[in-house]
């Protein structure tokens, strides 16, 4: 073997072996469970464990971008620890829950964290974005950048023009009643769901609206809810169209900064360079937890609003019904009927909200299946403890 080549093996294990001394945790697991496959719907659960918590820092995936906190974080003071009846542990393991957060009256009721993850970590949100993104149509509303729900989608994204979006509104996008085709399912790899991030992109058009503009109508709009995620991912491409910014600089800037969250979170972009808002934004639990408050709390910074008027009134109760038996939409907000409402994504991720009650609840997770419309049971365990949460506060309040 010549001197050379055995100076460069030298040095590559040389090199290694000091990235591997200086890598956190994090990354070490990472390492060590990297998927091959693009796919996270097809992983395996330990790769699944590794990469939630460092989704935008596997170049593999998808590139990220910033989406910048501010220098004041919204204070979280510690409360009297909220009297549970249930077996939390029981619970936190049968979910593989990685942080539960319980904030009540403004105050942390409780904390836990699993999963080896902890408050200083970044999980990733899955559909938990999609109520971020529609939260920034209000903005964008407030702001004069889109003039009415009521506009056709294909007035602010031309290159949906001719393809079964050109008569949809934003209203029919925002409740998912658009009656464009689409196959959600989650285990067949040939669904759309499964599909549409990896697609090829048509010369100068964003990888979303190219697949989505291929799709066929099945039901006239506004007549039949379907689930897509697809649509969310057009909405982000909307809002970036109509503001002229990303969906990261307009997310800090009406909110993330603002209103004080306390880390950077970051947002996963799609080939073309869009956020893949559908999905796909890292954060703090305690910050998502924040954001729960700022909805909570009517949309207002400083005493502000960042929404129109009535905008959180109408996004977050019923506005179409679902195949879901406790679940109604809104826009981009799973519903139910005694108020409450959720953000939630696949595997386990959720922001429940409760006004009647002042109660947030963040929880994080790894579910062995991605969601209960695999045969699972994991999404209805989990709002049965969301309702044991709800009625130790009553309790609390009989008192």
């Amino acid at each position: 073997m010549k001197k050379w080549t055995v100076a460069v093996i030298v040095l590559i294990v040389l090199a290694c072996g000091t990235f591997w001394a200086m890598a956190d945790k994090d990354m070490r697991r990472l390492v060590l469970n990297m998927p091959t496959d693009t796919n996270v719907l097809f992983w395996e659960t330990p790769q699944r464990d590794a990469v939630f918590r460092a989704m935008d820092r596997v170049p593999l995936l998808s590139k990220s971008r910033t989406i910048e906190a501010g220098d004041n974080p919204y204070p979280l003071p510690e409360g009297e620890p909220l009297d549970l009846d249930a077996d939390v542990d029981a619970f936190m393991a049968s979910q593989r829950t990685a942080a539960l957060l319980i904030v009540q009256d403004g105050k942390v009721r409780f904390e836990r964290y699993g999963l080896d993850f902890g408050p200083e970590g970044r999980w990733t949100s899955f559909s938990v974005a999609k109520s971020f993104t529609s939260t920034l149509v209000g903005a964008a509303l407030r702001d004069g950048y889109i003039d009415s729900l009521e506009d056709k989608v294909s007035a602010y994204i031309p290159d949906l023009q001719g393809s079964a979006y050109d008569n949809v509104t934003i209203r029919q996008l925002l409740t998912m009643t658009s009656g464009v085709a689409w196959n959600e399912d989650y285990a067949d790899p040939q669904s759309d769901v499964a599909l549409f991030n990896a697609h090829e992109a048509d010369p100068g058009v964003d990888v979303t609206v190219s697949y989505m503009r291929q799709l066929e109508a099945e039901a006239p709009p506004g007549t039949k809810w379907v689930y897509k995620t697809g649509e969310t991912n057009l909405i982000g491409v909307l809002v970036s169209s109509a503001t002229g910014k990303t969906l990261s600089d307009y997310l800090s800037e009406k909110i993330w900064k603002p209103f004080g969250m306390e880390q950077d979170a970051s947002w996963l972009l799609g080939s073309t360079g869009h956020e893949i808002s559908g999905c796909c934004i890292q954060a703090s639990t305690r910050d998502f937890a924040r954001f729960g408050l700022f909805i909570l709390g009517g949309g207002m910074v400083d005493g502000e609003p960042v929404l129109p008027d009535g905008w959180l009134t109408q996004a977050t109760s019923t506005q179409a019904e679902t195949d879901q038996p406790d679940y109604g939409y809104g826009y981009q907000w799973w519903t139910l009927d005694d108020g409450a409402f959720m953000a939630r994504g696949i595997f386990g991720q959720g922001i429940f909200i409760d006004p009647q009650r002042n109660l947030v609840i963040a929880s994080n997770g790894n579910w062995p299946q991605a969601s209960d419309r695999q045969g699972a049971t994991h999404g209805a365990e989990r709002l049965a403890f969301f309702r044991q949460v709800q009625q130790a506060i009553d309790r609390e309040l009989a008192e």
